[in-house]
């Protein structure tokens, strides 16, 4: 299932992307099967009961329920993610040792709501800096509680993926060895389209992932470059804390983002980017100077 959340006709809701005879419609979720609840993290803690309820209205949808795509404003598919854990450094071509070797443990960073828009939402350039680039990563959204998992359990607890786009103004990241000022400006964690159900990804080891800005192609690597796998990422998490339904962890980005270019690329108003992972979709958000 390709799960969303949208707003139609001034109502927030969840709903599932539907292409019938080469249309795409916005299965309402809620209004083809009234015990399921509208807000994504509260379907994601029904569980399974959940989902199963979900498919069975999305094979029986009746017409009513389906809304054109183009009438709906389509959200982050979690809007306000208990935790936005972020990775760096996790891919062979990005790692943080300039002689090659590996890193012997993950470097993790945070991430806050105040970042979260959905696709097709303007990313603000903050009037204090000019050296703003993007991120290209897989999202993956936790779906059960998980507290001291092993690893090889650990994709039990992994509700789905989408698209996370970890914009950054690296001004404000080379200030100090913490990157946190630099992430979480507002607006800064473009998310979407669609949240993909986990059934429907059995390997996030191996999807390709493609950044363009404005047509010109940014970023192109693929999952398989992974140095610390998910199901490794997600027990290792579990030993601090425990990750509940909705948590985000975005799983860090290939090489070449714009500001390890010999001439840096970075953002100004009217830019557009484009985000594409194998199996998801394709995230796109322009760029607007912060008024005032």
């Amino acid at each position: 299932m390709k799960l969303v959340t949208f707003k139609h006709q001034g109502a927030t809701r969840i709903g599932a992307l539907v292409e019938k005879e080469g249309a795409r419609y916005i299965l309402d979720l809620q209004q083809a099967e009234p015990q399921l609840p509208v807000d994504m993290i509260a379907f994601l803690e029904a569980g399974e009961e959940a989902l199963a309820a979900a498919r069975q209205a999305i094979a029986s949808a009746p017409a009513d329920a389906l809304v054109p795509d183009t009438e709906v404003t389509l959200l982050a598919p979690v809007p306000r993610p208990g935790k936005i854990i972020c990775m760096g450094h996790n891919y062979h071509d990005h790692s943080a040792k300039a002689d090659g070797e590996l890193p012997e443990y993950p470097t993790f960073f945070s991430k806050y709501t105040n970042t979260v828009i959905g696709p097709g939402h303007p990313i603000v350039l903050p009037r204090v800096s000019d050296m703003v680039d993007n991120e290209a990563e897989l999202g993956c959204i936790i779906g059960k509680r998980a507290r001291h998992i092993k690893e090889e359990q650990a994709l039990d607890y992994v509700a789905g993926y989408t698209i996370f786009n970890d914009v950054s103004a690296r001004d404000y990241v080379k200030r100090s060895s913490q990157w946190m000022m630099g992430k979480t400006f507002d607006t800064f964690g473009p998310m979407g389209p669609v949240l993909v159900t986990a059934d429907e990804i059995p390997e996030p080891d191996d999807l390709e992932l493609v950044l363009t800005v404005n047509g010109q192609e940014i970023q192109h690597g693929s999952t398989r470059n992974f140095i610390f796998s998910i199901p490794f990422l997600i027990a290792y998490l579990s030993e601090v804390m425990t990750l509940e339904p909705g948590d985000l962890l975005s799983t860090g980005t290939p090489s070449r983002i714009g500001d390890f270019r010999e001439n840096p690329i970075y953002m100004k108003p009217g830019d557009e980017v484009r985000i594409r992972i194998d199996k998801i979709g394709e995230l796109h958000n322009p760029f607007v100077a912060e008024a005032g």
